[in-house]
């Protein structure tokens, strides 16, 4: 799939942007997609390691990303999420941690490591923002979902395997509401 299909609600026309490659535009593997407060869509590229932005009418406006370890690269990243500010958060799935960029690429930080205590994961896939700030991540191999600040400090987690009540198995979405 190297193509991404937008439907505008307002509209109701549909825009299609993109080609299969690795250059600025053309995606591997396009995965999770968030729009920040200017409309401006950005997509996390899971198999070039790579997120890419773009106006709402699919004109490139930047790229960031390499494969590796190290701050600002990703190993199959899935997730990706905006605040109110416009900094953009990344599942980055392969180096089990969240990383968090500006709006143009800049790297500010991030957290999270492999394991299964708290502020650990172990396949990140899925990220929301609240309207507060916090960040929401879907921790798919461990069946939680944990719950941080903007800065990456744990508030809490929940969930275990299994499929009663308060149990998930292998969360890769999550969502919040206006009121957190």
């Amino acid at each position: 799939a190297g193509t991404l299909t937008i439907q505008p609600a307002a509209s109701g026309s549909t825009v299609v942007w993109g080609a299969r490659g690795a250059g600025p535009g053309e995606f591997r593997s396009p995965y999770g997609i968030a729009v920040d407060s200017n409309g401006n869509v950005i997509v996390v590229d899971r198999e070039n390691h790579r997120v890419q932005k773009f106006t709402s009418t699919g004109g490139f406006v930047a790229q960031w990303g390499t494969p590796g370890s190290g701050p600002g690269q990703f190993r199959f990243p899935q997730g990706v999420a905006v605040d109110v500010l416009g900094n953009v958060y990344v599942a980055d799935t392969g180096n089990n941690r969240v990383q968090r960029f500006t709006g143009d690429g800049t790297f500010l930080g991030q957290w999270g490591s492999t394991g299964t205590g708290g502020g650990q994961f172990r396949s990140p896939c899925g990220l929301a923002v609240s309207a507060g700030g916090n960040v929401y991540v879907a921790d798919t191999r461990n069946h939680r979902i944990q719950k941080f600040t903007g800065d990456g400090i744990l508030l809490a987690l929940w969930g275990t395997y299994g499929a009663g009540p308060g149990q998930l198995a292998y969360p890769q979405g999550v969502a919040a509401d206006d009121a957190g």
